[in-house]
């Protein structure tokens, strides 16, 4: 599982994590999984209450705890330490990895995932996206966060260095959100890979403006290169569903061995990639219309707004605001009406360019009557999960 894409004894001096300071080799990191403490021999046979639990240690050692937990075959809790979900039920004999949700609608929900649940994923996910063991990919937030323990783990199971430092990263997993921001700092930037909440227009065009840049350089004899900007749609329950390549202008397309169907709007997938408990049909709530393998999503069926008979959905909204010079960042949420049921509020965060009037101006001029905010709220931060997404329960 460790280096396993293709990377041998000859390149056991490559740099395998780059973390605040701290410098591991592949062979370096393999000695320290290697030398992890194993549990009870009676508790990792049988999974009992104790498991290896990497949800207090930095990146590092979570890493190496991880891995030492597959190479044993043992489970290991990576969750947030300061809100760790309850575990009514002891974990499956095959359960490896004990996480949960992001949270962004309520409490997280314990899950437990097969490594072969991810592993079975990273050949295809490695095709889609185009990374290389040569590559130094980005973490950006932390690994109790499924989606970025996903990227760390495929990084080291590709052969890849994985860092926190955007300067040195040709890299990045992220929510639309960060990658605006990171990929500002990522000046070697080849590849980013986009999740955790729909891609909206102006991260793309983040990267447009830089994918410009580099031509012009380009046009100069010097070194440099696009960036491949990747977009997937998946959960913590499902992992992997689907993803596009963007610049392709391709919709997002079901993975090879993923179903798909709606029922009555809401999407329903069944996937060799999903968590224990999640095998069969399973859904999470979003909205989403599906063409063959083509999927359109519209985002969470609970952050639907249901303004006078009109469904809205809050990140159709978010992303129209999103786009409008003077905002950083935005959130939709629906506030009770007598009449019309509900209306849509804004929550936003200025970047300090713009005021709230210009911005509001702006919306009128553009949104339909019922998406448009009748409510405006300006904070300095938008609660967010672990991962970047908007915490919608902070929000209500």
């Amino acid at each position: 599982m460790l280096g396993g894409r293709g990377r041998d004894r000859s390149t056991d001096n490559d740099i395998a994590i780059s973390w605040a300071g701290r410098t591991l080799t592949y062979a370096e990191l393999d000695a320290a999984v290697e030398q992890w403490p194993h549990l009870p021999v009676h508790d990792a046979r049988s999974h009992g209450a104790l498991s290896h639990d990497a949800s207090a240690l930095d990146l590092p050692d979570a890493l190496i705890c991880v891995f030492a937990a597959a190479r044993q075959g043992c489970a290991v809790r990576v969750e947030d330490p300061a809100s760790r979900p309850e575990r009514a039920e002891q974990p499956s004999p095959d359960a490896f990895l004990l996480v949960a949700t992001s949270g962004s609608t309520g409490r997280p929900k314990p899950l437990a995932r097969t490594a072969a649940s991810w592993v079975d994923s990273f050949p295809e996910f490695t095709d889609i996206t185009g990374l290389r063991p040569t590559d130094t990919v980005l973490i950006t937030g932390p690994l109790h966060a499924t989606m970025h323990l996903f990227a760390a783990v495929h990084a080291l199971w590709l052969g890849a260095c994985v860092t926190d430092d955007p300067a040195q990263a040709t890299a990045v997993h992220a929510v639309p959100a960060v990658l605006r921001d990171v990929l500002r700092r990522m000046p070697h930037a080849r590849v980013a890979v986009a999740a955790g909440a729909g891609l909206d227009d102006a991260a793309a065009q983040t990267i447009s403006i830089q994918n410009t840049s580099t031509q012009n350089i380009s046009d100069q004899n010097l070194s440099a290169q696009p960036i491949r900007l990747v977009e997937y749609y998946g959960s913590a329950e499902l992992s992997l569903v689907a993803a596009r390549v963007v610049a392709e202008r391709s919709p997002l397309r079901l993975l090879r061995n993923v179903e798909a169907r709606t029922e009555d709007g809401y999407l329903f997938v069944r996937s060799p990639y999903a968590a224990i408990g999640a095998r069969g049909w399973f859904g999470v709530g979003d909205l989403a219309e599906l063409n063959g393998s083509e999927l359109l999503v519209h985002g969470r069926g609970d952050a639907a707004i249901n303004v006078g008979g009109t469904t809205v959905i809050a990140e159709d909204v978010e992303n129209i605001l999103t786009a409008l010079d003077g905002v950083r960042a935005a959130a939709a949420i629906g506030t009770p009406h007598a009449v019309l049921g509900e209306t849509v509020s804004a929550v936003i965060e200025l970047d300090g360019t713009r005021d709230l009037e210009l911005v509001r101006a702006d919306a009128r001029a553009i949104m339909a009557k019922e998406a448009l905010p009748r409510r405006w709220t300006v904070v300095q931060q938008l609660p967010r999960t672990a991962s970047g997404k908007i915490a919608r329960g902070a929000l209500q």
